[in-house]
């Protein structure tokens, strides 16, 4: 948006990649990044604010680094200026956990109708038929890209080859962790045939992303997350219904540059009972990177520290 070129004014660095200068004013991170960073230097020296964007997913490392920061202000910086962000965030307990005085804003920001269709489930067919049913209905039915929110890469997969045999000169897209930054980028944009395309995507474009030319979403219901597993002690990817807070994220990305549609594979009856939020990792994943962190910001009591949720005992 500034038309300049990636590591002036604004830069970003991630794990296997940075572009930033001295010209940087805005510099974008990972959130294990930034817990490095504020690990190695808890003064945070030559930062003025810090941004936590997408704070209702409440990863692991977002929520330690927010209490890193927040003991980084009180203790050592006062005039460390914090904001916490979200399209669907629970702003009632994060200004709590921010403190007495802390604003509030709400942007309505620019939005476009969203009409959603409630397709429904079916259990006596495999979920990838389900899917790949509710796809071709929305193709017959709708105008625009498809983008279809699928648990994993195995579904996509099946998903794909369904789609393939009845649609075969369709560009039919995935989009996930494991898919290379240059197929990301094609699956982000529009065809360059002006073709329309289906793009099937983990939540990896649940938030933060505008697909060019989407305007209808299908939304299988799940997530698939790791958990770990105290019993056994290891982790392990379970899938899970997706909470409201994720299946209003994925209905938007519908609607971020015209009007559109949702198609959602379950019942409107049965939404209330889908729990409000997803679980934070704190509560569900291995905690000994968290107590290793610690240790080297020299806390043992991870209790001395301010949570949104504390680690369970």
């Amino acid at each position: 948006m500034l038309g300049e070129k990636a590591g002036q004014t604004a830069g970003y660095l991630t794990r296997l990649d940075s572009k930033s200068s001295k010209q940087t004013r805005i510099l974008v991170m990972t959130e294990a990044i930034f817990v490095n960073r504020i690990v190695d230097d808890p003064e945070l020296k030559g930062v003025s604010a810090v941004l936590f964007d997408e704070a209702h997913e409440r990863h692991l490392d977002s929520d330690l680094g927010l209490a890193l920061a927040l003991e980084s202000q009180q203790v050592l910086r006062e005039d460390l200026r914090l904001l916490v962000m979200s399209a669907t965030i629970d702003g009632v307990r994060f200004s709590e956990l921010l403190g007495e005085g802390t604003r509030t804003i709400e942007s309505e920001g620019k939005s476009y109708p969203l009409r959603i269709v409630w397709f429904g489930s079916n259990p006596a067919i495999r979920m990838e038929d389900h899917v790949t049913d509710a796809v071709m209905t929305a193709w017959r039915e709708e105008d625009g890209d498809i983008l279809t929110f699928l648990p994993g890469v195995g579904e996509i997969e099946r998903v794909r080859e369904r789609l393939q045999s009845r649609l075969p000169d369709v560009p039919i897209l995935p989009l996930h962790g494991q898919v290379d930054p240059k197929s990301q980028r094609v699956a982000i944009r529009r065809d360059a045939d002006g073709r329309r395309r289906i793009v099937l995507a983990t939540a990896i474009a649940e938030t933060s992303l505008t697909l060019d030319g989407v305007t209808v979403a299908v939304d299988s219901g799940l997530s698939r997350r790791a958990e770990f597993d105290r019993a056994a002690g290891s982790t392990q990817l379970v899938t899970r219904r997706s909470s409201q807070a994720s299946a209003a994220q994925r209905a938007g990305r519908a609607a971020r540059q015209a009007p559109g549609v949702a198609y959602r594979l379950w019942e409107k009856g049965g939404h209330s009972g889908r729990p409000e939020f997803d679980p934070p990792d704190i509560e569900t994943t291995d905690l000994a990177p968290l107590l290793l962190s610690l240790a080297q910001w020299g806390t043992q009591d991870p209790r001395a520290l301010a949570w949104l949720d504390p680690p369970p005992e």
